[in-house]
């Protein structure tokens, strides 16, 4: 028979509880920087989107007036998607008289630029 002091009981120690804390801490922190990651990449590609679309707009307003757009640098604003943008409009001379190129960068409140287009607007056709 084994004394009473040998005896051995089923269950885990305290230092095997600690570790198994600190590994399931690890792997929380790890899930919650990936669900950040991705919420920052959702928000960088909704701007880039949105200021795309902006761009777009500007640039086919310069292209459909019944005027061609003055040669040299246009800036402005425009709300869209509940966000002002602010737009740069760059209109460059072509080889032909007629035709210019059309050049739009939008920017976000930081003042980085997020969107970008270029449009040709053709010689006016009567």
């Amino acid at each position: 028979m084994g004394r009473a002091g040998d005896r051995q009981e089923g269950g885990f120690t305290l230092i095997e509880i600690m570790v198994a804390l600190a590994v399931f801490s690890l792997a929380v922190l790890a899930l919650l920087r990936l669900e950040t990651a991705t919420i920052r990449g959702a928000r960088v590609l909704d701007d880039s989107l949105v200021a795309g679309i902006v761009a777009r707009n500007v640039a086919n307003e310069a292209v459909s007036e019944a005027r061609p757009p003055v040669v040299g640098r246009t800036s402005g604003s425009e709300v869209n998607a509940g966000r002002t943008w602010t737009w740069v409009r760059q209109v460059v001379p072509t080889g032909n008289a007629s035709i210019v190129r059309i050049d739009v960068a939008v920017s976000n409140r930081a003042g980085q630029v997020v969107g970008r287009t270029t449009a040709i607007r053709p010689p006016d056709v009567s």
